[in-house]
């Protein structure tokens, strides 16, 4: 989280309090009744107004010690954990549910993916999610003049790339509400499921933007793409130097700048199950995700689905279409079943990819 503004709040949570009421105890009681057994969270609990409400039993987090503190005494049976929402402290797939009152409106909008992506992995299959945030347009970074706590940053967000953020994460939304109050501030409202799928692993200034078919079942349930021991792409990424860590796709973007993605977010057993119109969707997704973040350039693996959705006359290398006005290079497939392309034909692709 934006760390001048957990400062804010550790000088003046009691000014907060003051100055604030819980006026989301209905949504948040309505919340907990989706919850079934198993921890739920607060993500950025404040006072703790609400942890007690979204379920039994719940964990209260915040970055802000003086925070926690007050949470205590209102919601005493909620063990209080003081962390940051990019760096969540779950095992993976530990949370039933997750609930976060404008809470991700303080993580910078370019970084909000991998905190999305870091909740996906501490969340179960199809645990319920309830997470508030600022709209009225796309801004990644902002000081609002009139805020009566000076100093706090905060992120707000279009309904298209809110959307395309969470769905990107690995959640299948089931609403988006779009709330303007008296004072005309605008509250957008996902309500969504964790989805058996993959997160993208991005964020700026990639240098490369790797973007599979859509994730198998299996490597969904791993949390990693092109996880299965006959898929060539990790070995050809790592001969290509385009990466050092083996299948490590958060090591790949945080220290070789390597994001990933998926034209298709739904997991499958295989590739074939999926429609032209799904790759479609993807590719208009993924240009809008390149045209935000900016990466260098994009490699999308497997030929199948850029002939499906962009040209059925596509072949390996360098295409015509960019993506969000970047550079595309086509792979061929690097799964098992392609075998008859060999390890040093696809390590020689990567090498051409990561050159635009």
């Amino acid at each position: 989280m934006d760390k001048p503004t957990v400062e804010v709040y550790e000088r003046h949570s009691d000014r907060y309090e003051a100055q604030r009421s819980p006026r989301f105890l209905e949504e948040a009681t309505r919340f907990g009744k989706l919850v079934g057994g198993g921890p739920v969270v607060d993500l950025g609990c404040g006072p703790g107004w609400y942890t007690a409400a979204i379920g039994d039993p719940a964990v209260a987090l915040d970055a802000a010690r003086a925070m926690l503190r007050r949470t205590a005494e209102v919601a005493p049976a909620a063990p209080p954990v003081q962390a940051d929402l990019q760096a969540l402290p779950f095992r993976s797939g530990s949370l039933t549910g997750a609930w976060a009152r404008n809470s991700y409106v303080h993580v910078p909008g370019t970084d909000v993916p991998m905190a999305m992506a870091d909740l996906h992995r501490s969340l179960r299959v199809t645990a319920p999610v309830e997470l508030t945030f600022f709209g009225g347009g796309d801004v990644d970074r902002a000081v609002f003049p009139d805020d009566d706590l000076p100093g706090r940053w905060f992120s707000s967000w279009s309904t298209g790339r809110l959307s395309d953020v969470v769905v990107g994460a690995g959640f299948d939304v089931d609403e988006l509400e779009e709330h303007t109050s008296a004072s005309g501030e605008v509250r957008l409202t996902v309500r969504a499921r964790r989805a058996r799928t993959l997160p993208d692993t991005v964020g700026a200034g990639m240098r490369l933007l790797v973007c599979g078919l859509n994730p198998s079942l299996r490597a969904a349930d791993a949390g990693v793409g092109f996880v299965t021991p006959g898929n060539r792409f990790w070995p050809a990424a790592l001969a290509a130097g385009v990466v050092t860590h083996d299948r490590d796709p958060r090591h790949a973007l945080l220290t070789h700048g390597v994001g990933m993605t998926d034209l298709v977010k739904r997991a499958t057993p295989r590739a074939a199950e999926l429609t032209r119109d799904e790759y479609r969707a993807g590719v208009e997704r993924v240009d809008r995700l390149c045209a935000w973040l900016q990466p260098a350039a994009v490699c999308v693996v497997g030929l199948a689905g850029w002939r499906a959705a962009v040209d059925r006359r596509a072949t390996p290398g360098w295409q015509e279409r960019p993506l969000g006005g970047h550079p595309v290079y086509v792979l061929p497939s690097t799964s098992g079943l392609n075998a008859a392309i060999p390890l040093s034909v696809l390590t020689a692709h990567l090498r051409r990819a990561t050159a635009p």
